[in-house]
């Protein structure tokens, strides 16, 4: 009688054994799913930034020469403005003609 009881023991914690075995290859799985979602997310966002990268570079330089004319046009047209401001009487106190 012992035998089978010692048996049917061993029995269930083989059943138990394969299931929590089963149980943790699920998991696995998941866990090597989500990895390689975060991978995937992962390696986008750096194609992503490399793209990003390269463009800056490649116009560099383009960019940089745009930049610098518009702020040129900018600091010379508002030195022509206050300049004929001035030669209207119409500006701040400090550019006015002083009248003698």
């Amino acid at each position: 009688m012992s035998s089978i009881i010692a048996a049917l023991t061993n029995f269930g914690q083989s059943l138990a054994g394969i299931g929590v075995s089963s149980l943790h290859s699920v998991l696995a799985v998941f866990q090597a799913v989500f990895a390689l979602a975060q991978n995937t997310v992962e390696n986008i966002l750096k194609l992503g930034q490399s793209i990003t990268t390269l463009v800056m570079q490649l116009f560099q330089g383009v960019f940089g020469l745009i930049v610098a004319n518009f702020f040129a046009i900018l600091v010379i047209g508002g030195a022509f403005y206050l300049y004929t401001l001035r030669q209207q009487g119409r500006g701040p106190k400090m550019l006015q003609k002083k009248r003698r």
